[in-house]
């Protein structure tokens, strides 16, 4: 219950023998049956056609979370695993990266200091190394994790915390008011941070290769008429900015579980409801091929997945 994450298996990915196909959507879920927040323990796949199935369980109390993301050359499938012990923010530990091969096996639970309770991550996949920028909502920070990637799995190279000093919290009905989405402009080097307790969309430069911490980095978009707890983030193929809202901040009963579109200049474009009661808009993800995108956007409320498929021509 209460699914998180979603990403897409990409054109490239190595599905081997595995159960994955390329173009299939995969969800975490955060919750487990009982609907306890921090304890969910499996990764579903949802295929272009026919039913969805389970790609991963895992053990019990895991938690996975919106960090979810491949990687193509090798087959892999990283989540992120923010557990609690109760489904409470105050038995929150700091989990985890865990990596998943393509026959759905985990073969790697990644630690380290720099990770406290892992919240979202944009994944960079440069074939045999990649960078995952996670969010954190313990400690409100986003860092960066340099990989080297091989058959056997990644091997952390070094971990550097780029941004800091969001809001974050406890809460008794989304376990956290945290940083959450993060979508890596590799153009211009920039992480594009949605903080849902500053209720705002934020800039940090110079995100490959920063030295020093950038604090929250510049605002992009604050906008209290149209951000109500600003969340997952995504990039929509005209390079706008996709933001999900999870009405724990600012709510407005006239626009519930909202998804904004903005410029990444800042400005507002359009609203896409997802669901007509708030709190149902999490996690979100665009796959875009030569003629149509795809948007994949969960609802927590119904546990459901909406595609949105779009003609680019």
């Amino acid at each position: 219950m209460n699914p998180y994450g979603v990403a897409f298996v990409g054109d490239n990915f190595q599905a081997g023998s595995g159960p994955l196909k390329r173009g299939d959507i995969l969800v975490s879920n955060f919750n487990n049956s009982m609907s306890l927040q921090g304890t969910g323990t499996t990764i579903v796949r949802v295929p272009k056609s026919g039913s969805p199935t389970l790609f991963f369980q895992g053990a019990a109390g895991l938690g996975l979370s919106t960090a979810l993301g491949t990687l193509q050359q090798y087959g892999f499938v990283v989540v992120g695993n923010a557990p609690t012990a109760d489904g409470t923010a105050a038995t929150a530990g700091p989990g985890s990266l865990l990596v998943i091969n393509n026959q759905g096996k985990l073969i790697q639970t990644i630690t380290n200091a720099a990770i406290q309770g892992p919240w979202d991550m944009a994944l960079v996949d440069g074939g045999d190394w990649a960078i995952a920028f996670v969010s954190n909502a313990l400690t409100g920070t986003v860092i960066r994790m340099d990989f080297k990637v091989s058959s056997g799995g990644l091997k952390l190279e070094s971990t550097k915390t780029i941004a800091s000093g969001y809001v974050h919290r406890g809460d008794p009905v989304t376990l956290f008011v945290a940083p959450t989405g993060l979508v890596y402009d590799d153009r211009r080097d920039m992480l594009f941070v949605a903080s849902t307790g500053d209720n705002a969309v934020f800039a940090v430069r110079d995100a490959a290769d920063r030295k020093s911490d950038g604090g929250l980095g510049t605002i992009v978009y604050q906008d209290n008429i149209h951000l109500h707890g600003a969340l997952g983030l995504a990039m929509a193929p005209n390079g706008h900015l996709l933001v999900t809202n999870n009405d724990g901040i600012n709510p407005d009963a006239n626009q519930p579980s909202e998804i904004v579109e903005v410029t990444k200049d800042g400005r507002f474009v359009k609203e896409i409801p997802v669901d007509p009661a708030q709190g149902g808009s999490f996690g979100l993800a665009v796959h875009t091929t030569e003629d149509k995108a795809i948007l994949a956007a969960v609802d927590d409320n119904t546990a459901t997945l909406t595609i949105w498929t779009l003609n680019l021509e």
